[in-house]
């Protein structure tokens, strides 16, 4: 059996979507008369907040992976749970993965080209419990800390922002919006995190270290807000020391059912049960 397994889209962008995202609903685009800019990006923060289920779409381009394109639906609470399918369009013509954790557990799926290499096996498990927490390939892949953080966490980055300010009414996704601008440096999102409370400043925390590993020390974030003062959508770009990053985040529903289960034990290569034989033998 091969042990020499290239996971088809880059497990780095798999932590990338895992710490993106927002929440969106339906709504008009009226903003109150006494509602500034600031106010109004903080508000939408604070609603995102309290999410429990989340489904989005995602597009843009990362700093190693290039152009890639997602879509997702992610529970947070009581347990963590998440299904993505990606495609890393600038890889191989365009080549496709699904992502699915479960019970602390990530698949990652390839189809047919997986399975070339993993003896007609299309998925690969990593027990995050099993393999242990703290090495550098689990950071790329991500931790059980990682998937439980809400995705909104990136959203709430632009009340950070000294520069807000309203560009105007659009509308996205057939649903009308009022659309922020401003510019966030990561040295100031350090600052605001004394005034949070634990539970929001740990997880916001977690995502600045991500982008700081990315070599990022400013973020350019654009919020469409609905009027029911939700996000529907936002952007993020900046320059990071591989290339640029420029990702856009869609919010297709919120606080829906979420069913996420395991692909079947005998399509999946368990990576833990592996290197215990490797050990053994």
């Amino acid at each position: 059996m091969k042990t020499s397994v290239r996971v088809p889209v880059g497990a780095s962008v798999a932590a990338l979507l895992l710490a993106a995202g927002a929440v969106g609903c339906s709504g008009g685009a009226e903003e109150s008369p006494e509602m500034t800019p600031a106010a109004a990006v903080a508000k939408a923060a604070k609603n995102a907040e309290e999410i429990e289920t989340i489904r989005y779409r995602m597009t843009g381009r990362t700093p190693e992976e290039g152009r890639v394109k997602a879509e997702a639906q992610m529970q947070l609470e009581p347990e963590p749970a998440m299904s993505m399918k990606m495609t890393a369009l600038d890889q191989g013509g365009g080549q496709s993965a699904e992502i699915r954790l479960v019970d602390k557990a990530m698949y990652i799926g390839g189809g047919a080209e997986a399975a070339k290499e993993m003896d007609g096996k299309s998925w690969m498990k990593f027990d995050l419990a099993a393999l242990g927490a703290g090495g550098e390939e689990l950071d790329q892949l991500g931790s059980a800390s990682q998937a439980d953080k809400n995705p909104a966490t990136e959203s709430t980055f632009l009340t950070g922002a000294k520069d807000v300010e309203k560009v105007g009414t659009e509308t996205v996704d057939g649903v009308e919006t009022t659309h922020y601008k401003g510019t966030v440096t990561l040295a100031d999102l350090e600052k605001t995190l004394d005034g949070e409370d634990k539970a929001t400043r740990e997880k916001r925390q977690k995502s600045l270290e991500q982008y700081e590993k990315m070599g990022l020390d400013k973020l350019t974030m654009d919020m469409w807000v609905d009027g029911d003062e939700h996000t529907k959508q936002f952007r993020m770009r900046g320059d990071a020391a591989k290339g640029p990053l420029d990702m856009t985040i869609t919010f297709l529903g919120f606080n829906e059912p979420v069913k996420v289960t395991a692909p079947p034990a005998k399509d999946t290569m368990d990576l833990a049960e592996m290197m215990k034989e490797s050990q053994q033998g």
